[in-house]
Formats: C-alpha cells, sequence, structure tokens
C-alpha cells in the first residue's frame, strides 16, 4: 500500500537565516550518536500531510534527548546486524510547529492532502481521533517517528500505510493491512520496545523514550 505522493520541493532557507545555534543541555543530533540511521525529515519539505515545509524546521536534521539517542543506537544496531537500517522521519518538534498543525487541522477547507494522506476521515476528526495533538510528545525530545529500510535494496520495508497516514490502517492491530505488512511493523516494534521505547497505539511509526528525561516539558527551540 505503500505510494509516493509525488515530488516536493524542499525548503529554500536563505543562508542568512541557517544559524547554528547551540542545542539545549541534554539534546543531541541523533547522526552524532547514531552511525547507522537514516533520515527524511519530511516537516522541512512539503511532502507530509499539511502540503507545505512546516514552522520550526530549518535544517532537515533530527534533534533528541541524550537518552533517548543513546536508546535508539541500540535499536539501529540490532536491526542493523539484521540488514535493516532504521529511517527517521521526524524527532524532536518545536511548539511552532505543533501549533502549525494545529492551525491547519483546524483549517477544514484546506484538504490539499486528503487524498493521500486522510481519505477516509472528515479533517474535523483529526484532531479528536488523536492524529494530531495539541501538546506533542515530540516537543519533549524523547519521540521519534521513523520505519525500517532494507540495506541491500535501499527500499523501505512494507508497513501497510505510508508515514502520517490518518485512519484505521496505520493502528497497531489493524485489520486493514496484510499479515506480512502486520509482521514488518513488529519488527520495528520489537526493536524499539528492546531498547526502551513505548509504542503508540494509534501510529505505526510513533515512539517515545519510557522514562524519558523531560515529561512535563515542551520546547521551542529550532529545528537547525
Amino acid at each position: 500500500m505503500q505510494t509516493e505522493m509525488g515530488s516536493f520541493a524542499k525548503r529554500q532557507i536563505p543562508l542568512a537565516e541557517v544559524i547554528q545555534e547551540t542545542l539545549p543541555k541534554g539534546f543531541v543530533y541523533l547522526t552524532d550518536i547514531v552511525p547507522y540511521i537514516l533520515l527524511d525529515i519530511r516537516y522541512y519539505t512539503s511532502y507530509n500531510c499539511v502540503g507545505t515545509p512546516i514552522d520550526g524546521y530549518l535544517r532537515p536534521v533530527a534533534i533528541t534527548t541524550e537518552p533517548a539517542a543513546v536508546q535508539l543506537e541500540k535499536a539501529a544496531r540490532e536491526m542493523y546486524k539484521k540488514g535493516l537500517i532504521l529511517k527517521v522521519f521526524d524527532a524532536y518538534r518545536p511548539l511552532a510547529a505543533v501549533n502549525h498543525f494545529v492551525r491547519w487541522a483546524g483549517d477544514v477547507h484546506d484538504t490539499l492532502t486528503k487524498a493521500f494522506f486522510y481519505p477516509d476521515i472528515c479533517k474535523s476528526r483529526i484532531i479528536p481521533d488523536g492524529f494530531i495533538a495539541e501538546r506533542s510528545s515530540h516537543s519533549r525530545g524523547s519521540t521519534v517517528d521513523l520505519t525500517l529500510t532494507d540495506m541491500m535494496t535501499g527500499r523501505d520495508l512494507d508497513m501497510g500505510t505510508a508515514f502520517d497516514f490518518f485512519g484505521e490502517a496505520s493502528m497497531h492491530g489493524s485489520p486493514l493491512i496484510t499479515r506480512e505488512q502486520a509482521d514488518t511493523r513488529l519488527i520495528l516494534r520489537e526493536a524499539m520496545e528492546s531498547a526502551g521505547f513505548a509504542a503508540y497505539e494509534t501510529e505505526w511509526w510513533h515512539y517515545t523514550l519510557s522514562g524519558e528525561p523531560y515529561p512535563d516539558t515542551y520546547f521551542d527551540f529550532l529545528v537547525n
């Protein structure tokens, strides 16, 4: 069921705006801790449920708390042994980005991406049904959205839906996917849970570190 939505241009940021800032204490760039990982930061591009680059993403990098990165490295190492690579779609998400999602979800007339990302539900249900949160665990820095890529072919494994697909098919245990797709999701889930992450039952790609260091703090620094 995996498909491509089309070609999406990456956000063009004036060089003067791309200023490297020191990350807040306790945060790291994921690729500094996990050498064998792929990044496909969708919210830096227009290839996402909103259809435009998202506020707060100035560079296509993944940032997490240091404990989350350390544990994710364990999952990545185990997958690497099996010929698989973790591919991260999103990690830390600033409040500015969350607010952008909420504004978009509230505009029921903007249905540009409906056919691809939420064909079977009314846009007015996106927040009530838990697909977009008014306060996201991503802003606490220990949540990641990810999939698995085959090292030999370079292709993402078939998880049954695209990342950010809003609907029952994205839920763990969904009857709308094949047994093979469910088994592939289980490979990712077992790897992440073994590394100390908890699944989010509505989205097969979403995992949060158990015992995260900032359970009550929502950050708003830029992804830069």
